[in-house]
């Protein structure tokens, strides 16, 4: 098990930033690729950013490519999710997961761990 624990979310105009966090309990958060992933109301579950072990390769949704910033300190057991230039359509609860294996890392079947969410609320 690896208890994931998110944090930083809350309520923003648009066009302001927010940083999200992660920590992982246990001292293996190293071994896992982390992700991020949303999910609005009434949609689906959708990936949002991955980064590996070691920080060494990122990913990213297109719609988020050049506004959020994923990065992981694994001294600290922690993710983060720096989100720029926010829009009323980024509104939604943000979920971190971990995952133990390589693979697709925008395929939500694939994590093994999931946090409980952090609200995003974007106003216009």
């Amino acid at each position: 098990q690896v208890p994931l624990v998110e944090s930083g979310g809350g309520l923003v105009q648009a066009g302001g930033s927010l940083r999200l966090s992660c920590a992982a309990s246990g001292r293996t958060f190293s071994n896992y690729a982390m992700g991020w992933f949303r999910q609005a109301p009434g949609k689906g579950r959708e990936f949002v950013a991955a980064i590996t072990w070691n920080g060494g390769s990122t990913y990213y949704a297109d719609s988020m490519k050049g506004r959020f910033t994923i990065s992981r300190d694994n001294a600290k057991n922690t993710v983060y999710l720096q989100m720029n230039s926010l829009k009323p359509e980024d509104t939604a609860v943000y979920y971190c997961a971990a995952r133990i294996y390589s693979g697709t890392y925008s395929r939500l079947s694939e994590y093994d761990y999931w946090g409980q969410g952090t609200q995003v609320t974007v106003s216009s």
